[in-house]
């Protein structure tokens, strides 16, 4: 069955990308999980052809959609993030409208510190 994309959406910045990375990312590394944390297996996969060395490299890759985008973003494994402490409120109604439907624009680093 197809649910429907959750409506929330902004764009983060730089350091949001970055602290999502290392709490949640994880690499596939030799069909096993290894935390992103670990910036050997970074260098092992990527440095040689597409020149990303470190985690900070690959954060922003992925945050400027640069040249070696797609390499960048098939080394990570998806990851879930918690749902918010608080709650939703009024989920039918527009953020302009004091609801949570809609682009929150640059609101958006504090939502994802909140449920990250």
């Amino acid at each position: 069955m197809l649910r429907m994309p959750n409506p929330i959406w902004g764009y983060p910045n730089l350091k949001s990308v970055r602290e999502l990375m290392y709490k949640r990312g994880i690499v596939k590394h030799n069909h096993q999980r290894v935390p992103i944390s670990d910036s050997f297996v970074i260098e092992h996969k990527l440095r040689k052809a597409h020149e990303i060395q470190c985690a900070d490299y690959l954060a922003h890759e992925i945050f400027t959609v640069g040249t070696h985008f797609k390499k960048a973003s098939s080394l990570l494994m998806p990851f879930k993030l918690n749902t918010s402490n608080q709650g939703w409120r009024k989920k039918a109604n527009h953020y302009v409208e004091v609801g949570v439907f809609g682009s929150r624009e640059h609101k958006i680093n504090k939502l994802l510190r909140k449920i990250a």
